[in-house]
C-alpha cells in the first residue's frame, strides 16, 4: 500500500479523479487549494495497481512544470486490509519508479562508493590471507560492487542510458580499485603458504557459473518484489568483491598461474549476474512508460542479453580449456 500525494492545477483535479476511479485506488482526498491556484490530491493505492496509477498520473500531468506526484510508504494501515487484498500486495510488482530510486543510489559514484570499496577490499584481503571465514563474509556483506550491476540491468530495460553509463563507470572504478589495492596488500603483506580461501577463489567452474546465474535472478527478484532482505543472502552467493580482491592478491604474489582463474571466475560472477538481471527485469515486464521508449528498450534488451549470452559461452569455453567443468 503506498500514499501518492499530488499537487496539480485545479483544472487537473477531475482528470486525475478519473485515473483514481479507473484505477480503482482504496481511497481519494482533495486538499485545499492555494493562492496559486494549485491543489493538493490524495490517493491510496494497493502495490499492485502502483504502477499503472502512476503511469495514468504521469500521462496526465506529465507537461506541467509545477505538477508534482510523491510516492510515500504506508507501514501501517488501520483497519487493515482484507485477506484478499493483503495477498494482491504480497504479490505486487515494485514500481518502476520505486525501483530506479532504490538502484540508483547503489551505482552512484562518489565518495561513499570509493570509500566502501576501499574498506571492503581490505577486509576482504585480510580475511583471506587469515583464512577467517567469517571476516571473508563480512566484506561480501557491504557488497559495493552489487549495485552497479544491478542498476546496469535496470537501465537497460528501461532504456536509460544516462543510468547505464554511470552504473558502469561505477563497476569500472570499483574493479579497479578493489584489483589496486590488493595488489599493493599482496606485495607489503607476504605469505609463504596460500590460504584455502584464496585458492578457492582460484579456481572456477560451471557450479560457479550456475551459482552466479540463479544469485543474480535472486537480487533482481528481491528489487521487484520489494523483498530487500533477501539481497544479503544474495551478497554472500555471488560476491564480486573477494575475486577481485584474490585477483590484486596473486598478483601481488607474482602468481600469474592463480591470476587467470581469479580473473575467470571474477569475469563469469559479473556476466552471470548481469544476464540474470536482465532476464528478470524482462519477464517482470519492467519497462519504460511511452510507447516508442518500450520498444527501443527492448530492442536495446534482447541485444545486451545477446551479448552476455555470447560472453558467457566465451567463459565457458575458457573454463573448459582449464579443465574446470567438473560440478
Amino acid at each position: 500500500m503506498k500514499l501518492i500525494e499530488i499537487i496539480a492545477e485545479k483544472s487537473n483535479v477531475e482528470t486525475i479523479s478519473a485515473v483514481a476511479t479507473q484505477q480503482n485506488v482504496l481511497d481519494f482526498r482533495l486538499g485545499v487549494e492555494d493562492e496559486e491556484g494549485l491543489q493538493s490530491v490524495r490517493i491510496i493505492s494497493s502495490d499492485d495497481r502502483l504502477q499503472s496509477t502512476l503511469d495514468g498520473l504521469q500521462t496526465v500531468l506529465g507537461t506541467h512544470p509545477k505538477a508534482r506526484i510523491l510516492v510515500i510508504p504506508v507501514d501501517v494501515a488501520l483497519p487493515k486490509p482484507p485477506e484478499a487484498e493483503r495477498k494482491m500486495e504480497d504479490a505486487a510488482v515494485a514500481s518502476r519508479e520505486v525501483l530506479y530510486s532504490s538502484v540508483q543510489k547503489n551505482a552512484r559514484l562518489d565518495w561513499n562508493f570509493v570509500l566502501l570499496v576501499i574498506l571492503s577490499t581490505i577486509v576482504a584481503a585480510i580475511g583471506m590471507i587469515e583464512n577467517n571465514v567469517a571476516v571473508i563474509i563480512g566484506a561480501m556483506v557491504i557488497a559495493p560492487l552489487l549495485g552497479p550491476n544491478l542498476a546496469f540491468g535496470l537501465g537497460t530495460a528501461l532504456g536509460d542510458v544516462e543510468l547505464m553509463r554511470s552504473s558502469f563507470l561505477s563497476l569500472v572504478v570499483g574493479i579497479f580499485l578493489a584489483v589496486s589495492l590488493s595488489v599493493g596488500i599482496g606485495m607489503l603483506w607476504p605469505t609463504e603458504e596460500l590460504s584455502t580461501e584464496l585458492l578457492g577463489r582460484t579456481d572456477v567452474g560451471l557450479d560457479s557459473a550456475a551459482l552466479a546465474l540463479v544469485s543474480g535472478a535472486a537480487a533482481a527478484l528481491s528489487l521487484t518484489t520489494g523483498l530487500s532482505s533477501v539481497l544479503v543472502g544474495v551478497m554472500v552467493a555471488v560476491a564480486l568483491l573477494p575475486p577481485a580482491a584474490t585477483l590484486g592478491l596473486v598478483l601481488g604474489y607474482e602468481r600469474m598461474d592463480l591470476a587467470a582463474g581469479a580473473g575467470l571466475l571474477l569475469a563469469v560472477n559479473i556476466v552471470c549476474v548481469n544476464l540474470a538481471c536482465k532476464l528478470v527485469f524482462l519477464f517482470r515486464g519492467i519497462a519504460p512508460l511511452t510507447w516508442k521508449a518500450k520498444q527501443n528498450a527492448r530492442r536495446s534488451m534482447f541485444a545486451y542479453i545477446l551479448v552476455w549470452v555470447v560472453t558467457l559461452m566465451l567463459l565457458v569455453f575458457a573454463i573448459y580449456l582449464r579443465g574446470g567443468l567438473g560440478f
